[in-house]
């Protein structure tokens, strides 16, 4: 295996997005997981490239650049991966929900987001199945959807045709350096040269960081999404619930619960969503699904006697102000992290993916990279 300018670590749509952009740029690029290629947290995904659920600000400017680079980098992997820009729907069925949900829309306008408000008739002709009980609504036609297992393999794949080495199985266990800077990554099947590495490991980044000596704050936060049985055309858009944004939002260690409904490509209902910081316990809870079920059946009540087919739950890489960790650590020479994107992680991977290999081989990047800088309060642990 010749020798890897850039180890990528983590294999899930982040690392594979880094990676791919780096081997667009000449690097040599080798990836590593512990586990088979991107089964973490982006197999566990929706797919969501939103930006109806972001307030102004530097992750909203990352999300409309990653929505910008999306459909281009789409076209270069010549794959379909199911891009579906079917548009978002949120809705408020209480008074208050609705003035808040307003105002959110308005601080959006100027950052560059369609916030288009409708009348309640209007977001029933949208989404016919939708609870009379809407007393407010706002379309956002930007958002769209993706299928995140087929877009990770595209961008590895990539990696593959440029040359790269993919190598799944193999744990990341710590850092060789010399002269304070990185020279190879420590595995259990032996050490791996570069001149740098990427931390990408989503929820486990925190511990990976640790053992590599420049440990950084990045909890994993916990949900579950509900699959029907393929309908008939129910659901035309991602609809949500006004509550969504707070949940996202929210530090709460607590259970939130916010009603996310949306159809896939091949019929079946996707139903979310729910937050809760429980480490890395991942059994499934019947009161969560239960809790669920509820909230979407409110919005949708057609969807009461609608089979569950299967129920399943992934970790988000969750940092403390909500900002996605991207650039150097100031810590040691050739050590890079791009991770804590938490539920945004599909839609913000383009932009990610290019900014980290701007950033690591020295060219001009795309968009301001200081908010998103390591050295941050909250972050460096």
């Amino acid at each position: 295996m010749r020798y890897p300018d850039v180890v990528v670590v983590g294999s899930g749509v982040i690392g594979a997005a880094c990676a791919e952009a780096l081997s667009a740029a000449g690097a040599g690029v080798t990836v590593l997981d512990r586990g088979p290629l991107g089964a973490g947290t982006s197999a566990a995904g929706e797919g969501n490239v939103l930006v109806s659920d972001k307030g102004p600000g530097p992750e909203l400017d990352l999300a409309l650049a990653s929505l910008r680079r999306w459909p281009a980098l789409l076209d270069e992997l010549g794959v379909d991966v199911e891009w579906d820009a079917k548009g978002g729907l949120v809705v408020a069925t209480g008074e208050g929900a609705a003035t808040a949900l307003f105002e959110f829309a308005a601080g959006q306008r100027p950052a560059g987001v369609d916030a288009r408000v409708i009348t309640p008739d209007e977001a029933h002709d949208r989404e016919p199945h939708l609870t009379p009980a809407v007393v407010a609504a706002v379309h956002y036609p930007q958002d769209a959807q993706l299928q995140p297992v087929l877009v990770t393999k595209a961008l590895l794949a990539a990696v593959r045709r440029r040359g790269g080495a993919l190598r799944p199985g193999v744990r990341a266990t710590g850092l060789r350096r010399s002269g304070g800077r990185v020279v190879a990554v420590r595995t259990a099947d032996g050490d791996v040269p570069c001149g740098a590495v990427v931390n990408a490991c989503g929820p486990w980044s925190g511990e990976v960081s640790a053992a590599f000596g420049a440990p950084i704050t990045v909890l994993p936060r916990r949900g579950v999404v509900l699959v029907t049985a393929a309908l008939p055309p129910t659901v035309r858009h991602k609809v949500y619930d006004a509550d969504y944004v707070g949940a996202v939002a929210s530090g709460d260690a607590d259970l939130q619960i916010s009603a996310v409904v949306e159809s896939t490509a091949g019929g079946t209902v996707l139903i979310g969503s729910s937050r809760q910081r429980v480490g890395f316990d991942d059994s499934i809870r019947v009161e969560v699904l239960r809790a669920i079920a509820r909230r979407a059946v409110a919005l949708f009540p057609v969807l009461a006697n609608v089979p569950v087919m299967r129920a399943y739950g992934g970790f988000r890489p969750y940092a403390p102000d909500h900002l996605p960790v991207i650039g150097a650590d100031p810590r040691c020479a050739g050590l890079w992290h791009a991770t804590g994107h938490e539920g945004a992680g599909i839609g913000l991977a383009a932009a990610t993916g290019r900014l980290l290999a701007e950033l690591v081989t020295g060219a001009g990047p795309h968009l301001d990279p200081a908010p998103f800088r390591v050295d941050r309060p909250g972050v460096l642990a």
